[in-house]
């Protein structure tokens, strides 16, 4: 398991009961089996390690597995395919095994009957929307900071990979029991600013008739040049007719809130929200948590004073150099900054986890960070950096480096209008995060199975017609369905409400049960490992199970209860698909 995986897990208890408790059933008898070994002396005395039940990713392998055998090896000095062979036999009878065996390196795999897997259906259909969702025992309080583009300029795609990977992130964070903060941080203070502020004042005189050079360091972007007929459109000429640097710094001003307008705006295209906005000119200002940083740095010997700028002096907590915090003019670092804004969310608000996702060429800056919160005496586990790597946009195989409207990088706006938020969304989502991802305009545009987006959408919609043939009586008794043959010598027989879910008998039909049955188990490795991409791999695997289905035999057919427990599987598969895109932020459109 990576690093810091271990951070989220207060013990998490899914709502799909019967599906987790076979998992924790499973464990349960495999440690009595290792405790009879011990008494019988077939295995040393010795404490059990954690027993880990997975679902193998090869279907011959069985319904469940653990690899236990394999971490007993080194303190029994045995082969793993010995203590595997011992604890079979030992493992205590369960009807819902069909078959326990063991398999190299040292693993015991499990097959559950048919008539286990049939059952599953039902715990799918109770669940509905909370089918996955976690319930940690102490929920934690996440922030998640993503985006944070500086306000100098529009969203581009390289910018959205993250805004999509964070928003996607917090929602299975959410869905997970936890209680997660999706914040922006606005980098509005600084030289980059003042790079803006004079950019759009030149533009804002041209705009006017007059002359005036773009500074050396300038924002050349044609943006800047429409800001500033906006500008001029809305206040007039007012600025020009003040002192230079007041009205630098007014329109300046002005620029940066339409700006952020425009990001909240774009980013909303994409169903990006945030829940705060965090300005980095408060941390000098409001409470002034940059002074209460270089206090308490200075207090704590970390700071010193070389070559008239202030050092803090990360080498004597492990770090290859020293770092400037503040230069030789008096004027703060974007590290000073950055060091301010963490101490603000560890010590002021008090967030049990902090996740930032950062550039991948923000890579060397991490162990500089972390080496700050060892001198707040912070644990470095709270803590967790996210690096994406950069997108390529192809168009017929071939990558577009500018934009046709202004000859520049392409913005999010831009595609997002060319091909969809859903469909933007999802493939910012095919890949993880540390891997390039290549973005292919006309695949994205596609209504085949090369679209990734369209395939699972297509699944949910084609199970939509099939309940809008079948009528609003038969969707509201499928969604009702609270039993198998049981409630039929019940209820059902009042009612006709019955529905026996043995003759989902198909070979299809049970390999779309078991893909079903991983959905909780992934949905928790995506929360424990920070890898919403995950979802989109499984939601990919089960449209394509489904597609293969549908395309074999008939939903409804002259049997009424094979139709009925049928119908039944096609629901289940539907709220998966629903609660899965939902955690991405893709629509479930009925109607494609």
């Amino acid at each position: 398991m990576a690093k810091y995986t271990w951070m989220l897990r207060p013990v998490m208890v899914l709502l799909c009961l019967s599906h987790m408790l076979m998992k924790e059933r499973i464990a349960k008898l495999v440690a009595r089996a290792v405790e009879e070994a011990q008494r019988l002396g077939h295995l040393p005395a010795g404490p059990i390690p954690a027993i880990e039940v997975e679902h193998p990713q090869n279907a011959e392998h069985g319904d469940f597995a653990t690899s236990l055998p394999m971490r007993l090896a080194r303190v029994a000095r045995m082969n793993p395919m010995s203590i595997a062979e011992r604890l079979v036999p030992l493992i205590p009878h369960d009807d819902a095994f069909q078959r326990i065996w063991v398999a190299p390196p040292g693993f015991i795999n499990f097959a559950m009957t048919i008539q286990w897997l049939q059952q599953q259906v039902e715990v799918v259909l109770q669940q509905g929307g909370n089918y996955g969702n976690l319930q940690p025992e102490k929920p934690l309080h996440v922030q998640v900071e993503f985006v944070s583009v500086n306000p100098t300029g529009p969203v581009h795609v390289g910018h959205a990979r993250g805004a999509v990977l964070g928003s996607g992130l917090a929602s299975v964070l959410t869905a997970a029991g936890h209680r997660v903060c999706r914040e922006y941080y606005i980098n509005d203070a600084g030289a980059q600013m003042n790079a803006f502020y004079r950019s759009l004042y030149a533009r804002y005189l041209q705009a006017l008739g007059r002359e005036a050079q773009m500074p050396e360091n300038g924002y050349m972007g044609t943006y800047m040049m429409d800001l500033a007929q906006e500008v001029l459109a809305e206040e007039g000429s007012r600025f020009a007719e003040m002192p230079e640097l007041d009205a630098v710094a007014a329109i300046g001003k002005v620029g940066v809130q339409k700006m952020l307008a425009r990001i909240r705006e774009d980013l909303s295209r994409i169903g990006v929200e945030f829940d705060v906005w965090f300005s980095e000119q408060t941390l000098y200002h409001q409470g002034d948590e940059y002074a209460t940083v270089m206090e308490a740095l200075r207090n704590g010997g970390y700071l010193a004073q070389r070559d008239e700028a202030t050092w803090f002096t990360s080498t004597a907590l492990g770090e290859d150099k020293d770092n400037v915090l503040v230069r030789s003019s008096g004027e703060p670092t974007y590290f000073a900054s950055d060091i301010a804004y963490h101490y603000n969310k560890f010590v002021k608000r008090g967030f049990d986890r902090v996740i930032d996702i950062w550039g991948a060429d923000h890579h060397g800056y991490i162990p500089r960070l972390r080496s700050v919160l060892k001198a707040f005496g912070l644990p470095e586990g709270k803590f967790k950096v996210i690096l994406i790597q950069m997108v390529s946009l192809l168009r017929h195989g071939k990558p577009v480096q500018m934009s046709k409207r202004s000859g520049e990088f392409i913005t999010l706006r831009e595609v997002i209008e060319e091909v969809g938020a859903d469909t933007a969304k999802f493939i910012f989502l095919t890949r993880r995060a540390d891997s390039h991802l290549d973005f292919d305009i006309d695949i994205a545009k596609e209504q085949s199975a090369e679209n990734p987006v369209f395939y699972v959408q297509y699944a949910f919609a084609r199970i939509a017609s099939i309940f809008k043939k079948r009528g609003q009586g038969e969707t509201e008794r499928v969604q009702g369905f609270k039993g198998s043959r049981v409630q039929g010598e019940e209820e059902g027989k009042e009612k006709g409400q019955g529905i026996d879910l043995s003759f989902l008998k198909e070979a299809e039909e049970i390999s779309i049960i078991k893909k079903l049955l991983q959905y909780p188990m992934l949905f928790e490795g995506a929360a424990l490992s920070f890898e919403p991409h995950r979802i989109t791999f499984y939601l990919q695997e089960l449209a394509k199970l489904f597609h293969s289905y549908y395309n074999k035999h008939r939903v409804i057919t002259d049997n009424e209860a094979l139709t009925s427990a049928r119908l039944c599987l096609c629901r289940a598969v539907q709220a998966v698909l629903e609660e899965g895109l939902k955690m991405l932020g893709v629509s479930a459109p009925e109607r494609m």
